[in-house]
């Protein structure tokens, strides 16, 4: 980076990195928000996952962006750190109105820092990897031009799945995508859903049985990566002792450079409901 610059990543709460992870990067979470009978929070920060899922015992909560003034408040705030670039990765667009929301508030503050805003294509860990990846390059020295390209290239070669118990969250919540809805629930044809390169949820494969599906999510990575160096994550919703047995598992299988297991933030449990085992994973450098 040239002298004097400074620079500050941004990110939402969807990115599923833990808060060591953030405060070693030096990284800005803005909350998106969970609407609930009895009021709204801020995912993370005002409601974890386990108030979320006592919650959802009673009531299917809703989703919603940012609020426009964390957004703002958070400019403002770097703007009289005197930070002179930004680097804002957000959750994708086809799943999400943030990254739409931020390109326009961040309008008024493109004369005052040179503001790069960076639609992940993806969520979760995925996108997890691509702010993990801006800040390291920065950390090593590299400009933030070069920062993006190196979060886009961990997208590039990345591949996004889940598997979960029903589509009745991602139905109600309208996140269906491209995954086929009712057909072969009574046969329990469980798909294995992955995020595409437009950033919208889609069937890669289908299984019968959820164990059956976790097995065929396992086979489609090991077919996509073989004995590549890969940096893995398994996310989960509610389901921390299956996570722990698919890691094990994929870890005598595959060629694993750095591996991590996260719950995924309640603002996404919203959509996909206790049971979601899901494998995030890109070729490692």
């Amino acid at each position: 980076m040239t002298e004097g610059q400074k620079t500050a990543i941004i990110t939402d709460s969807s990115c599923d990195l833990s808060d060591e992870q953030l405060g070693e990067h030096h990284i800005h979470m803005i909350s998106l928000r969970i609407i609930c009978q009895n009021g709204e929070y801020r995912d993370r920060v005002e409601l974890n996952e386990t108030q979320l899922y006592e919650i959802m015992k009673t009531e299917l909560p809703k989703s919603s962006l940012p609020l426009p003034e964390d957004v703002s408040n958070l400019y403002d705030s770097l703007v009289a750190q005197g930070v002179t670039d930004v680097v804002h990765v957000c959750i994708s667009s086809g799943l999400s109105g943030t990254f739409n929301m931020v390109r326009m508030i961040v309008e008024d503050y493109k004369a005052k820092m040179n503001i790069r805003i960076v639609d992940s294509l993806t969520l979760s860990t995925g996108l997890g990897a691509m702010v993990l990846a801006v800040a390291e390059a920065l950390e090593a020295g590299d400009d933030p031009d070069t920062a993006v390209q190196k979060a886009k290239k961990v997208r590039s070669s990345q591949m996004a799945m889940f598997v979960i118990r029903t589509l009745e969250y991602l139905r109600k919540g309208g996140r269906i995508g491209l995954v086929e809805g009712v057909i072969g629930s009574i046969l329990q044809i469980k798909p294995i859903i992955y995020v595409n390169d437009e950033g919208v949820y889609q069937t890669l494969a289908k299984a019968r049985g959820y164990k059956a599906a976790v097995e065929t999510m396992m086979q489609e990575t090991v077919r996509k990566f073989g004995k590549a160096r890969i940096n893995l994550y398994v996310v989960h919703g509610q389901a921390a002792e299956e996570a722990e047995s698919l890691m094990e598992n994929l870890k005598n299988t595959l060629n694993i450079a750095k591996s991590i297991i996260r719950p995924v933030s309640p603002v996404l449990a919203i959509h996909t409901g206790p049971g979601l085992l899901g494998i995030v994973a890109n070729l490692a450098e």
